[in-house]
C-alpha cells in the first residue's frame, strides 16, 4: 500500500489556447459580432458576423477608423465609444443600436467595449462585442405595448388596480386610488382600502373579503368609498388570487367607479316611482270620478268621498260640510269627530271660527298641514285662539290635515276635510291630485243637490195627479203603494185610481204611460180623467177601453204607449169583470197564500185598433186581487216572464198575517220584489181585498 497522500495533478488539456487557428475558428463560429481596435482606434480584426452586420467586407475595414469605414450614424456611435475606452481606460456599454440589414430589416444590437492590456498593464487594444437582441427587444416592445393597452383600458374604464399579500395586507402603492381617496402613502399601506369604505358597509365588506381570503375564491363586492372631497362614490370591486404551485402568492384587485350607472339607476327608479304614482293617482281619480258620476243624492256623494279618502288617500278620518250662505256657516254632512268643530253649535261651524274647512272656504284655496306645528301656525294666522288650539292638539290623535274647498264656477259650495293620525308629506303632485278630486266632488255635490231638489218637485207633481185617498166601501178593502224610481228626476207615467160607480160597485185601475216628464204626466192626466168620465157613464170594462181608444187617437201622439188594467168589482161578493190593454195580468192571492195569475187576454195598448174584450174576474171572500205596473216585475236584469214567476213565488212566502192584510201584503211584495235589484222605474200597486164573510153578515 503506497504512502503517497498528495493529490494527483489534473490532466492538462492538449489544446493550446494561444493557437491562432483556434482563435480564428472561435471568432468565425461565435454568435456575437467581434472587432479589435488598436490604441489609435483603428480596426484591426473583425469576425464575419460583424462584417455582415455593418455591411462592409472585412478586407475593407482593416486599418480604418469607424468613421471612415462605417455608415455615418453607426460609425459615430462606435467611434465615440472606442475613443472613450482609450481615453478613460475603462469599459463602455453603449446600450442598444439599430442596424438596417441589406435585406431592409431592422435589427437591434447591444454593444459593449472593453480595454485590452498587455502583461505590463499597458492598453494595447479595444475589443467590441455585439449581441443581437432583436428578439428580446421585440418581446420587450410587445410587453410594453401590452402594458400600455392594459393601462389605457384600465384608465378608460375608471378602474383602480391594487395588490395585496396572500393575507390581504396592502403591499404596493396605488397612486390612482390615493388620488381619489386623498390617502397618504403610509395611511394607504397601513389601513388599505377598507379605511375609506362607508362605515355602514365596512363590516360586511371586511367579512366578505376575509371569506374570500380563506376560500381563495374570487372577491366580488360593491360599496361606497369616501373621496378626497369628503363625498362618497359607488365602486364595484373584483379581486382574484394569483396562485403558483398551489399557493396564493398575491391578490390583484380592480375597483370600478360605477357612480354614474348607480345614479342613473336611482334616477330611473325615482322616475319609475313617480310615473307609477302618477298612474295610480290618475286611476284613483278616474275611479272616484266614475263613482261620483253614479251618486245621485248628497248622501251617496258623501259616502263616495269617505270611501275615496280611506282608499286613495289612506286618510283616517273624512268630513264633508256644505255652505249655508244665509247663516254664514258650514253644515256638517258627515263629521267623524272633527276636533276643530268642538266649539260649534250642533253640526254647524261658523265661518268666523278658524279650522281647516273654514280656512279652505274663506280663502278658496286648499289647506295642507303636514304636522301639528304647521296646523297651529296656519290657524293662529287665521285668527284662531292659541289656548283652544293647544288643547285640541294635545287631546287629539291627528297629526296631519287636508282642507279642500268645494268650488263650482268659483262659487263655494262647502269643504272637504281629510285627517291622518301620522305626519303626512304632501307633494306637489299630491296637491294637484287633491285639487282635481275636490273639483270632481264639487260637481257631484252640485249635481246631487240639484237632483234632490228637482226630485222632490217631481214627486210632488206626480203625487198631485194621483188620488188623495182611496174610497172606503163596506165589504171591500183597498190599498195602494207608489214608489218613485230613483234613477230619474222627472215625473213618471205610472198612475192608479179607484172610485165608486153609481150602482155601488167599485172601479179600480192601474195604468202606465210610457215616458217621463211633463208630457207623460199630461197624458196620464188626460187618460185618467177620460177613464173616470167613461166609467161613470158606461162602466163595463170593454166599453171603457173602447172609449179610451177613441180618446187616445184624438188626443195622444202615435208613438205614445199607454197600458192599463181595469176592473169593476162587487163589494162583499167580489164578483167582477176585467179588461187589459197591454198590461201585466192581476194576481189573485188566496187566504192560504197561493197566487194565481189571471189568464185573461192581455190585449193591446190604448190606441191600437182592436176589439176590446172583458172577462169575468172574481175575488172570493178572504182573497186579494193585486193590480200593478211593470216596474214591480220587470227591470234591466229580470224579464217580464221571470218577474211574473217570481211574484207568484214571493206570494207563497208571505206569512198568514201578511196575506190577510192588503196593506201589509203590498209592502211585503214591493220590498221582496225590489230586493237585490236597482229600481229604475216607478212601482205602482193596487190591492182589492174582499174580507171573509162573518156571522153578522
Amino acid at each position: 500500500m503506497s504512502a503517497e497522500t498528495s493529490v494527483p495533478r489534473p490532466r492538462e488539456s492538449d489544446v493550446d489556447i494561444s493557437d491562432s487557428a483556434l482563435f480564428k475558428g472561435l471568432l468565425s463560429e461565435a454568435e456575437f459580432a467581434f472587432a479589435f481596435f488598436d490604441a489609435e482606434g483603428r480596426l484591426q480584426r473583425v469576425n464575419d458576423l460583424f462584417s455582415d452586420v455593418v455591411g462592409v467586407p472585412a478586407g475593407d475595414l482593416a486599418g480604418r477608423t469607424p468613421a471612415e469605414a462605417l455608415a455615418a450614424d453607426l460609425g459615430q456611435v462606435i467611434g465615440h465609444a472606442v475613443r472613450a475606452v482609450i481615453d478613460n481606460d475603462a469599459p463602455v456599454t453603449e446600450g442598444r443600436v439599430r442596424v438596417r440589414t441589406a435585406g431592409g430589416d431592422t435589427r437591434h444590437w447591444s454593444l459593449s467595449f472593453s480595454p485590452v492590456h498587455d502583461e505590463a498593464g499597458e492598453l494595447r487594444a479595444v475589443a467590441l462585442i455585439g449581441l443581437d437582441v432583436t428578439e428580446s427587444r421585440q418581446t420587450e416592445e410587445a410587453l410594453r405595448r401590452s402594458e400600455e393597452r392594459y393601462r389605457s383600458l384600465v384608465e378608460a374604464q375608471s378602474q383602480l388596480v391594487w395588490i395585496t399579500s396572500p393575507t390581504g395586507a396592502v403591499i404596493e402603492d396605488a397612486p390612482q386610488w390615493r388620488a381619489i381617496t386623498g390617502q397618504g402613502l403610509e395611511e394607504y399601506l397601513a389601513g388599505g382600502w377598507l379605511e375609506v369604505v362607508h362605515p355602514e358597509e365596512r363590516q360586511q365588506t371586511e367579512e366578505a373579503w376575509r371569506e374570500a381570503l380563506r376560500g381563495r375564491t374570487m372577491f366580488e363586492w360593491n360599496y361606497r368609498v369616501r373621496t378626497r372631497a369628503s363625498g362618497y362614490r359607488h365602486f364595484e370591486v373584483r379581486a382574484v388570487p394569483i396562485i403558483r404551485h398551489g399557493r396564493v402568492v398575491e391578490w390583484v384587485g380592480a375597483n370600478t367607479d360605477v357612480t354614474p350607472q348607480r345614479e342613473a339607476e336611482e334616477m330611473r327608479g325615482r322616475l319609475t316611482d313617480q310615473l307609477g304614482a302618477a298612474a295610480l293617482r290618475t286611476a284613483r281619480l278616474q275611479g272616484a270620478t266614475a263613482m261620483l258620476a253614479e251618486a245621485l243624492t248628497v248622501e251617496q256623494v258623501v259616502q263616495v268621498i269617505i270611501d275615496v279618502g280611506r282608499t286613495a288617500l289612506a286618510a283616517d278620518r273624512s268630513a264633508v260640510a256644505l255652505l249655508d250662505t244665509d247663516r254664514a256657516a258650514l253644515k256638517l254632512i258627515n263629521g267623524e269627530g272633527i276636533m276643530e268643530a268642538s266649539g260649534a253649535t250642533g253640526d254647524e261651524i261658523p265661518l268666523s271660527q278658524s279650522n281647516v274647512m273654514t280656512m279652505a272656504v274663506n280663502s278658496r284655496r286648499p289647506v295642507f298641514a303636514e304636522s301639528p306645528e304647521s296646523l297651529k301656525a296656519q290657524l293662529l294666522e287665521a285668527g284662531g285662539d292659541e289656548e283652544v288650539l293647544a288643547q285640541m292638539l294635545a287631546t287629539g290623535d291627528e297629526r296631519a290635515w287636508v282642507g279642500l274647498p268645494l268650488l263650482a264656477a268659483g262659487r263655494a259650495l262647502g269643504a272637504l276635510r281629510f285627517s291622518f293620525t301620522r305626519p303626512q308629506k304632501i307633494s306637489q303632485e299630491d296637491g294637484v291630485f287633491l285639487e282635481a278630486l275636490a273639483g270632481q266632488c264639487a260637481l257631484a255635490v252640485e249635481r246631487a243637490t240639484l237632483f234632490e231638489r228637482e226630485h222632490r218637485t217631481a214627486e210632488t207633481l206626480q203625487r198631485s195627479l194621483l188620488p188623495d185617498r182611496l174610497p172606503v166601501v163596506k165589504g171591500l178593502v183597498l190599498a195602494q203603494r207608489f214608489r218613485s224610481g230613483s234613477r230619474h228626476v222627472q215625473v213618471g207615467g205610472d198612475w192608479y185610481d179607484a172610485f165608486v160607480l153609481q150602482d155601488g160597485r167599485v172601479a179600480a185601475v192601474v195604468g202606465d204611460v210610457m215616458g217621463k216628464g211633463v208630457k207623460a204626466a199630461a197624458g196620464m192626466g188626460r187618460i185618467r180623467n177620460a177613464m173616470r168620465a167613461l166609467a161613470l157613464t158606461n162602466p163595463p170594462p170593454a166599453a171603457v177601453l173602447t172609449g179610451l181608444d177613441r180618446v187616445f187617437e184624438a188626443t195622444e201622439e202615435e208613438e205614445q204607449v199607454t197600458t192599463l188594467a181595469y176592473m169593476v168589482v162587487e163589494p162583499v161578493t167580489g164578483e167582477g169583470t176585467l179588461a187589459l190593454a197591454g198590461h201585466p195580468p192581476p194576481v189573485l192571492v188566496s187566504p192560504q197564500g197561493t197566487a194565481i195569475l189571471c189568464d185573461a187576454e192581455p190585449g193591446t195598448p190604448l190606441g191600437w185598433p182592436t176589439s176590446r174584450r172583458q172577462f169575468r174576474f172574481v175575488v172570493p171572500p178572504g182573497h186579494t186581487a193585486v193590480l200593478y205596473s211593470d216596474g214591480l216585475v220587470e227591470n234591466r236584469k229580470r224579464g217580464l216572464d221571470a218577474g211574473l214567476a217570481e211574484l207568484c213565488s214571493v206570494v207563497t212566502e208571505a206569512p198568514p198575517e201578511v196575506v190577510s192584510s192588503p196593506h201589509m201584503l203590498l209592502d211585503f211584495l214591493v220590498d221582496r220584489m225590489l230586493s237585490g235589484y236597482e229600481q229604475d222605474d216607478d212601482v205602482t200597486a193596487l190591492a182589492i181585498h174582499v174580507p171573509p164573510a162573518t156571522k153578522s153578515d
